[in-house]
């Protein structure tokens, strides 16, 4: 199925759901970020079709998201998280949160994250680049940027 390209709008989540907003791929790349990289495990792990796995992979290859690198001589490859990718896992990471706090139920969380820095199990939170305060949706006032149609830049 031929998908709507957001790539030409104005605004970074529409952009942004142009590189992942298929159902697949965030899967896909919270599978190669717990270090499934090669196409078998993924299939077997997402029980996904070959031909969608294989779109999905040369799209996250071509968006600069994912590296595609020979393994064996027949060639058989293995996909590996870009500088890119990488940070599409601290989106997905954010999305764990929104999930776990209103969709786990009572069994509660299938997955912890503990911090590397501190040792302890935590959340990921949002936070301001400058003061370093928490920061949601309520917390921000919306200005145009230096990208918005019509604007000289």
């Amino acid at each position: 199925m031929q998908r709507t390209s957001f790539s030409g709008m104005a605004c970074s989540i529409a952009r942004t759901l142009d590189v992942v907003g298929e159902p697949w791929t965030p899967l896909i790349l919270r599978d190669v970020w717990v270090g499934m990289n090669r196409f078998e495990q993924l299939q077997a792990d997402l029980g996904i079709s070959r031909k969608v796995l294989t779109e999905r992979l040369n799209h996250l290859v071509e968006q600069g998201v994912l590296d595609k690198r020979p393994y064996d001589q027949r060639p058989r490859y293995e996909y590996v998280l870009t500088a890119k990718g990488t940070e599409l896992i601290d989106l997905l990471m954010v999305m764990k949160g929104w999930g776990d706090r209103w969709l786990a139920g009572e069994a509660g969380p299938p997955v912890l994250y503990r911090h590397h820095a501190c040792g302890e199990i935590s959340d990921v939170e949002l936070r301001c680049d400058h003061c370093g305060e928490s920061m949601r949706a309520g917390d921000v006032d919306l200005l145009p940027g230096p990208g918005v149609a019509g604007s000289a830049t």
